[in-house]
């Protein structure tokens, strides 16, 4: 397993610092335990592990939060600015989450990253 430190530290690369300051300052004793092992394991355990890139890890973690239609596609396509993974990258990877789980997940998320795309936009 990952360490915190690892994680924090691959959670600031991908997600950016001022993300990363708003949900630690928002954790309460409910959940930092969740949050401190989030970070070790999905940061620190699987997204540090030298067998992909961040850009890789990524693309594949838009693919699958699209596929699934889950309310963090936004925060990943945001995210990928910091990663390297381009639109039509994204682009391409959509395509693919039409075949594999469906046209109306993949017509969910294209809409997602329009939105974030058309925001940064000049």
């Amino acid at each position: 397993m990952g360490t915190y430190e690892d994680g924090m530290n691959i959670r600031r690369q991908v997600l950016g610092d001022e993300h990363v300051d708003r949900a630690t300052a928002a954790m309460t004793d409910l959940d930092a335990d969740f949050q401190r092992w989030i970070t070790e394991t999905a940061w620190g355990g699987v997204w540090a592990r030298p067998g992909l890139d961040l850009r890789i890890r990524s693309l594949i973690s838009i693919a699958i939060l699209g596929a699934l239609n889950h309310g963090e596609l936004e925060l990943h396509l945001r995210a990928a600015r910091n990663t390297g993974v381009t639109p039509e990258e994204v682009r391409e990877a959509l395509l693919h989450v039409a075949v594999y789980a469906g046209i109306p997940a993949a017509n969910r998320a294209f809409q997602v990253a329009k939105e974030i795309y058309d925001e940064e936009s000049p």
